[in-house]
């Protein structure tokens, strides 16, 4: 135990130089210790955690929301003017204090600034970016390192920002499609709520001064009404607790084994989510190629970057297949979980050595139908999320005010 203490442990997990994924421990006394001893081994870390006595204070500090993550619009930027300088005959250790300055994210400017250290020290950029994975995502360590080996990094940091900014777009599609029904939704569970809590008190006095038995719609929602003050706390801990949880445990394997094949089987938004997966996917797996990264290795990380455990698993069988000997359509297809296009446009960039731009325009496909997708959604979801609300809302006032229609009828009849 004494020397567990003395010599901290680093759990890991990464992609040998055969493309498979490993995991395991390593003892280290930092961080960027186990990643060179790592890499020295022959192993890619995608993620690295201290074990033992710093496993509590890592949680802490990498607990969500405590401080502002980079945004791909910061990468895209970033990487944009490393690009211009580094083709303008700048040094890379130059280029990063330059930059540094112009960064507003806290978070990011404090890595360049470690990075611009470790560079001076003489450190590769590759390297040194690939021991900040919490900022650095590893796409851009991996074209970066391509870029380093073939003599072209500012074209690789192009295509780095290229990717980002595809990537930014892309998420800002789905959410400009998700921003009306969400608001719609919570505006109507205030609304209830708020009628529940307020309004139907007063009806429910009023109707016990009249007498007689309530209708069944009136008499639900006095009952609802009654029940808020439990129900109304009850609801505020578990959405805060499952949200807690959810950010916790959204991408590790067991939550996004059972979520991520229901994402893409959903009635309207599962071909949506597939559209988004197969665009993220297509995109890296062009750009990874166009750099010069071997496929294997490409396979794996655009796997790990689909964002859905279902292509991230059918990816790991293509491996296997194209490891073999395999092409790669014919490993593609045998999965039975890319479409057909897909599939012909990759067989055909393969038979004329041409796959990255085959797949560069699949890509820009893709994106273009998640376009017209997204809007068909929300233009689909408006009249929709309308209709819901005016007859939540009316239901509830013709509850309210359905007894005094059955009094007044009684009123006239006598």
């Amino acid at each position: 135990m004494a020397t567990s203490a003395k010599t901290p442990q680093w759990a890991y997990r990464g992609t040998d130089a055969g493309g498979n994924k490993v995991k395991g421990v390593v003892d280290a006394a930092s961080e960027a210790s186990a990643i060179q001893q790592l890499r020295a081994s022959g192993v890619m870390p995608e993620k690295l955690t201290a074990k033992g006595a710093g496993t509590g204070l890592q949680q802490e500090i990498s607990i969500p929301g405590l401080e502002k993550r980079a945004s791909l619009k910061d990468l895209a930027v970033l990487t944009r003017q490393m690009a211009t300088m580094v083709n303008a005959g700048v040094s890379i250790l130059r280029t990063l204090s330059i930059v540094q300055g112009q960064i507003d994210n806290p978070m990011l400017r404090r890595t360049v600034e470690q990075i611009a250290a470790k560079v001076e020290g003489g450190t590769a950029l590759s390297v040194a970016l690939e021991e900040f994975p919490l900022v650095i995502p590893p796409i851009m360590v991996h074209l970066v390192r391509a870029g380093e080996t073939g003599g072209f990094l500012d074209r690789s940091l192009v295509m780095v920002a290229d990717n980002f900014e595809a990537e930014s777009k892309l998420r800002g599609k789905v959410k400009s499609a998700l921003t009306y029904p969400i608001v719609v939704l919570i505006v109507a569970v205030l609304a209830v709520a708020a009628m529940l809590i307020f309004i139907v008190p007063v009806f429910e006095k009023m109707f016990a001064d009249l007498g007689g038995a309530l209708p069944g719609p009136t008499q639900g929602l006095v009952d609802l009404s009654k029940a808020m003050p439990i129900i109304a706390p009850v609801t505020i801990v578990v959405v805060v607790a499952f949200l807690i949880w959810w950010g916790r445990s959204k991408n590790t394997d067991a939550v996004r084994r059972v979520v991520d094949p229901v994402k893409l089987k959903m009635p309207v938004f599962g071909k949506l989510n597939s559209k988004i997966a197969l665009t993220r996917f297509t995109r890296n797996f062009a750009t990874m190629l166009a750099s010069g990264v071997p496929i294997l290795q490409s396979l794996a990380i655009v796997g790990a970057t689909s964002d859905n455990y279902v292509i991230n698993q059918a990816l790991t069988s293509v491996q296997d297949a194209v490891r073999q000997g395999r092409p790669i359509a014919e490993a593609l297809a045998a999965t039975d979980v890319f479409p057909e296009m897909l599939v012909q446009m990759v067989a055909i960039g393969e038979e004329s050595g041409s796959i990255d731009t085959m797949l560069s325009k699949t890509a820009d496909f893709y994106d273009d139908e998640v376009e017209t997708m997204s809007a068909g959604l929300t233009a689909m979801l408006e009249p929709l999320m309308i209709v819901f609300m005016g007859g939540l809302l009316g239901y509830m006032i013709v509850a309210l005010y359905l007894p005094m229609f059955m009094i007044f009828q009684n009123i006239q009849s006598m």
